[in-house]
């Protein structure tokens, strides 16, 4: 059976041989032993609750209870960009006329921004390729809405996840040679390595401040501003089955997409339900199986754990068998936390 679950000290090992899998692009999921060390440790506090809200970075793994192996993993934080500069381009328009010309032109440029400070993260979501089948995706993603809707208190209105941008075959970043290398001089995995290490102050002394023109960029970098990496499609197409979306911001570095939205309009703050587990259906029949699958969640912050099951609450109750109560470490009675793993049209008929 697969588990999400709270990530725990023991884990980094396994994440760090995890980190080794996921290649560049992701600057928030490096093997990097020590700074793996300190992102678990931080993130134990969080679930321990022994460190500010804003400073919490809440790390899940996907466990393969059979063989104990991990298989995923993904985060939230509670706020970005309030212990150093949270960078991103903001795709804005400037409009250049002359009447007596009769010359009009609309130019798209990109903004050095800081507008994302503060804000809730998404992050660091990523699937071991063994196990890139049926559902797995999806409940590795889908974990982190259903823990913001049970403890909603703990992070900001505005939530964002940074896609990672487009990369050829190669690795080549096309928007990265086409701007960012004329800048930086410097390769862009050497760029991407000082970032995932917090090393960012060259950023603002090396970007320029005023807009950059689109149409200056070679035709290739151009093409490839809010497109993500091909394997992160999918993950881009879960986000916004949950309520996010593309608002003009991109990364700086290679153009990956910015999604962002509202908390409270998440399609889990809307739709999940709490309900009572039950061992075994009642006569009245307070049980229900479902054809599609249901993230079930318990409601606990220090030991949070998710599966899916394929029992549907009815009337407030959920009968869990015994091995997804084990999994959930809940009992008869314990409140639990469901949603639909897919859209409905019509969530409660």
């Amino acid at each position: 059976m697969l588990v999400v679950r709270a990530i725990q000290a023991d884990d980094l090992d396994a994440l760090y041989v995890m980190a080794t899998q996921v290649g560049s692009g992701m600057t928030t999921l490096k093997p990097d032993m020590k700074m793996m060390g300190d992102r678990l440790a931080i993130a134990v506090a969080s679930f321990a609750e022994t460190i500010a809200p804003e400073k919490r970075d809440y790390m899940f793994v996907m466990e393969d209870t059979d063989t104990g192996r991990l298989a995923g993993v993904c985060a939230i934080k509670g706020a970005v960009g309030l212990n150093e500069p949270f960078y991103n381009y903001r795709i804005g328009t400037l409009v250049h006329s002359s009447r007596e010309l009769e010359v009009f032109t609309r130019m798209e440029t990109l903004y050095l921004s800081n507008d994302l400070t503060g804000s809730t993260e998404l992050c660091s979501l990523f699937l071991h390729p063994d196990y890139r089948t049926g559902n797995n995706g999806k409940l590795l993603s889908k974990c982190r809405f259903l823990f913001i809707a049970q403890f909603p208190h703990l992070f900001t209105e505005k939530l964002i996840a940074e896609m990672r941008g487009y990369q050829e075959e190669s690795g080549r970043s096309p928007f990265y040679e086409g701007l960012g290398r004329h800048f930086f001089k410097m390769d862009f995995d050497h760029v991407d390595a000082l970032t995932a290490v917090g090393k960012k102050s060259f950023i603002a002394e090396l970007m320029p401040r005023q807009p950059l023109y689109v149409a200056y960029l070679p035709d290739d970098a151009r093409e490839v501003i809010g497109k993500v990496h091909t394997s992160t499609a999918p993950a881009r197409r879960l986000l916004e089955q949950e309520g996010l979306y593309f608002e003009g911001y991109v990364d700086i570095f290679d153009a990956g997409p910015v999604l962002q939205a509202r908390v409270s309009e998440l399609r889990a703050m809307r739709d999940s339900v709490l309900a009572q587990v039950a061992g075994t259906p009642d006569p009245a029949g307070a049980s229900a199986t479902e054809s599609e699958p249901v993230l079930v969640s318990n409601t606990t912050l220090h030991d949070f754990r998710m599966i899916l099951s394929q029992t549907a609450p009815v009337d407030g109750v959920m009968a869990l068998p015994a091995a997804e109560q084990a999994a959930l470490r809940c009992t008869d009675g314990d409140a639990v936390r469901t949603l639909s793993l897919n859209p409905r049209k019509n969530p409660h008929v």
